[in-house]
Order: C-alpha cells, then sequence, then structure tokens
C-alpha cells in the first residue's frame, strides 16, 4: 500500500510539474506573439477566423466611434434580411443628399440592391446607407434595430447602432473585438465576400444612361498577398479605422485597428505577420 502510495505521489508530482510547464511555455509563446506585432492603433486586434483563434490584441474592448467600418454591419444585416439583391428599387427620398462621402445618387433612379451594396463597401456611399437601410426595413431607425440584432448574432456583446453609416452619435460605438467577430460572420456569406473583395465594380447605372465606375477605397487589396477585404473608414472623432483581411491556402487573417494613422501599412505587416507565425 506504500508503495501504491508512493507511486501516486510522485505521478501527481510529475503531472503538476508537466501543468506547471504547460503554463509557462503558454505564457511565453503568447509574450513572444504579442512582442512580434507592433501598432500605434488605439484599439486593435488580429485573429485567425479560420481556427477561431485572437492572435494579437491592444485595448480591443474599448468602445469607440467606428465611422464607416459600420458598414460591414450594415451590408450583411441587408443581405440577410433581403430575398432579392438583384431586384430593382426606386432610391428612397431620403437618401438624397446624405452628408459625408456619396455616390451621389439622384431622387426617382432606379437602382439593384446589388448596386447600393457595391456603392456602400467600395464608394462608402452613406446615401447607399441610408437608401439600404430604407429599402430594407422602412427607415434607419427600424433598421438599426436590425443591425444590433445582426451584432449579437455574430457574437458582439458590446457594440449600439444607431445609424447605417457610423457618422458620429454618442450612441454609436463598437469595439476591435466585435468588429472582428462581425467581420468573419460577414465573410462566411458568400455575397458579402464577393462585393468587399472587388478592386472596381462597373455594372451600377448612373443617370446620364451610362455606368458608374466604383474604384474600391480599401488598398489592402492590391498591397497584401491573398487580401480579400474589408472596410475603410473615417471621422474626426474616430480617426482612421481599418477592418482587414487576407486568406492564404485554408487560413483567413482577419485584423481591426481604430484609431491608427498609417492604417493601411501597420495591417499589412500585422497579416503578414499572423501568417508567418
Amino acid at each position: 500500500m506504500r508503495q501504491l502510495t508512493k507511486r501516486t505521489e510522485r505521478a501527481t508530482v510529475a503531472l503538476a510539474a508537466i501543468a506547471v510547464i504547460a503554463v509557462i511555455v503558454a505564457f511565453c509563446a503568447r509574450a513572444v506573439t504579442a512582442e512580434a506585432y507592433s501598432t500605434s492603433a488605439a484599439s486593435a486586434i488580429v485573429i485567425d477566423a479560420s481556427a477561431g483563434e485572437v492572435l494579437y490584441e491592444k485595448n480591443a474592448d474599448e468602445k469607440r466611434e467606428i465611422a464607416s467600418t459600420t458598414k460591414i454591419v450594415t451590408a450583411i444585416t441587408v443581405i440577410l434580411n433581403t430575398d432579392d439583391i438583384d431586384a430593382e428599387r426606386v432610391v428612397p427620398d431620403e437618401a438624397i443628399g446624405v452628408e459625408g462621402s456619396s455616390l451621389y445618387l439622384k431622387k426617382g433612379e432606379k437602382l439593384r440592391i446589388r448596386d447600393l451594396l457595391y456603392g456602400l463597401m467600395l464608394r462608402s456611399g452613406n446615401d447607399c446607407a441610408v437608401a439600404l437601410a430604407c429599402l430594407t426595413s422602412g427607415g434607419t431607425d427600424e433598421f438599426a434595430a436590425l443591425m444590433n440584432e445582426t451584432a449579437r448574432l455574430a457574437g458582439a456583446t458590446s457594440s449600439h447602432f444607431v445609424n447605417p453609416h457610423g457618422l458620429p452619435d454618442d450612441e454609436h460605438y463598437s469595439t476591435a473585438r466585435d468588429l472582428a467577430l462581425i467581420s468573419a460572420f460577414a465573410m462566411r456569406n458568400d455575397t458579402f465576400r464577393e462585393i468587399v473583395s472587388a478592386k472596381v465594380y462597373k455594372e451600377c447605372p448612373s443617370p446620364d444612361g451610362g455606368y458608374r465606375t466604383m474604384l474600391n477605397k480599401n488598398k489592402i487589396l492590391g498591397m497584401l498577398d491573398g487580401g480579400n477585404g474589408i472596410k475603410t473608414g473615417y471621422t474626426k472623432a474616430a480617426g482612421r479605422c481599418l477592418v482587414s483581411s487576407a486568406k492564404r491556402e485554408d487560413r483567413e487573417i482577419i485584423c481591426v485597428v481604430l484609431g491608427c494613422g498609417p492604417m493601411f501599412e501597420e495591417s499589412r505587416d500585422m497579416i503578414n505577420e499572423a501568417f508567418e507565425n
């Protein structure tokens, strides 16, 4: 019996030692990883969307204004609540003359929901955001309620949306972590992925009978191997914001930086770091 007890004690000590070593190894690995990343952003996070892992975070749960990265939520909410995005609709009057970045929609013109989604995500049209909100749910207030439902569905717990475009409002905010969760959720939708990965869109009719050419403002698509999304944003209150993504083989990395001057360069470097490590 005594021999069994000693064996048990030795086994317990051995297991405890292994556990301690595992904790130390994990801690050191996390420290090395954290040191490998660098950003001047006020808030940031890098996730491996394929594995569901957080690779790096900095003030990731800080509630902040997020400018036009709001339109990530807007786009996926419209897609999830629209039966046919190729349906042609009359642009609602509420969307005419909305302040900020714009597609310069004209009163009475007819466009497909798809065209408005490209205008929303490539040109960052605030008028497209209002048009989509009204066409989806009848008004911006009603649509904001749908946006908050979408955020909860994606696992976001610290966000609140009151408009579809991201213009400043004290009650409109999110976090880097929530934006990463929402973006990972949205990128699982083929239509959303197709739109945000497009460098140019030339199929949107213009009032003069021709077609608008939309160039994507997201430079990540052209400066990063595998770059495939997602959305830029800027207001004086929010600073420069970017949610970016890249896919190489079976790994997809999503990076969020809020309040970051060199947002493209730092996001590119952090995504490259994530793939290399």
